[in-house]
């Protein structure tokens, strides 16, 4: 592959063949979700296989994606494709404006209260519909042994991101 794969992120996977001409369905994580035909070449992974993908034609339908990977001419060969995770260069990201964070940069990072307790660090986050969520696991520096759920909500209970430092201060008592 071109790049290591910590220099790569998730951006989707393909679920299933489409028709019998080659074309694939692709869940895509990026927003909104043709956000994912503006990367190439696509990376696919699975388990310690990896591959190049190239994607020759695509378009939304639906709630999905369906894309037709350059070679791919039939139904059978989409279906080796089913099951892929699909990743991109990190480099091929736009530029986020100032205080905008991709989901991958906070994944890690230690969350402390606003009282200086460790809450354990980001394992992921989870779409909500409303507000977006971090899943904070707990860590050897952990107070407690409890996993939180904590509303990524800017200013009232997120109030300040450091990556460079590799931490989230949040306005969340540990008793949540």
């Amino acid at each position: 592959m071109a790049e290591a794969a910590e220099e790569q992120i998730v951006v989707g996977r393909i679920t299933a063949p489409h028709g019998i001409k080659g074309w694939v369905k692709v869940f895509s994580y990026t927003d909104p979700i043709e956000g994912i035909l503006d990367y190439s070449p696509w990376y696919l992974v699975k388990g310690d296989r990896r591959q190049r993908l190239v994607v020759e034609s695509g378009r939304r339908q639906g709630r999905s994606l369906i894309v037709l990977p350059e070679g791919c001419t039939d139904r059978d060969q989409a279906a080796l494709l089913v099951g892929w995770e699909i990743r991109v260069d990190k480099r091929l990201l736009p530029a986020l404006a100032a205080g905008e964070y991709y989901w991958h940069q906070l994944e890690g990072l230690t969350v402390i209260n606003t009282e200086g307790e460790i809450l354990g660090t980001v394992d992921h986050l989870l779409e909500t519909g409303g507000k977006d969520v971090l899943v904070v696991k707990p860590g050897p520096a952990s107070m407690d042994d409890r996993e939180r759920l904590v509303p990524y909500v800017e200013d009232r209970v997120v109030r300040e991101v450091d990556l460079d430092e590799g931490r989230i201060l949040v306005d969340w008592g540990s008793d949540f």
